[in-house]
């Protein structure tokens, strides 16, 4: 089972080692907020050899019932085959709903949807034509 963490978790299946780094880096940076400040993911990354190339609906399968988070975002080998690294983003509400989103929008993601302030549609009805999230949309 995935372990149960505070912040919003961000699982690896993927097992290419230097792409995960890089991700996870990525994700980490700080966005400016437009009022001179900045803002951070909140996130956990849980990187365990158990859940490598496991399958979305295996992976599903990991998510306790009293897991606390609304959603999950995982690495997996079609963010590292890509040179936007586009995340998933997984409902776990409504679970067949999921889209990817590029890391320098997981900040805004993360928070968002972490505090309620927007809803998963918020993100994934404003993807592009391949699917991805790059920004923008819902403001």
């Amino acid at each position: 089972m995935l372990p149960k963490v505070e912040d919003s978790p961000v699982v690896r299946t993927t097992i290419d080692e230097s792409a995960w780094t890089k991700v996870c880096e990525l994700i980490q940076q700080p966005l400016a907020d437009g009022a001179g400040g900045e803002f951070r993911a909140y996130v956990a990354f849980i990187d365990d050899a158990a859940f490598r190339n496991l399958s979305e609906d295996e992976l599903l399968e990991r998510v306790p019932e009293d897991f606390g988070h609304s959603f999950l975002m995982v690495v997996d080998s079609s963010t590292v085959g890509s040179a936007e690294y586009p995340i998933l983003v997984i409902d776990l509400y409504e679970r067949k709903r999921r889209f990817r989103a590029i890391p320098s929008q997981i900040q805004s993601i993360q928070n968002n949807l972490s505090i309620g302030n927007l809803d998963f549609a918020d993100f994934a009805d404003y993807v592009d034509e391949d699917g991805i999230f790059r920004g923008g949309g819902f403001t």
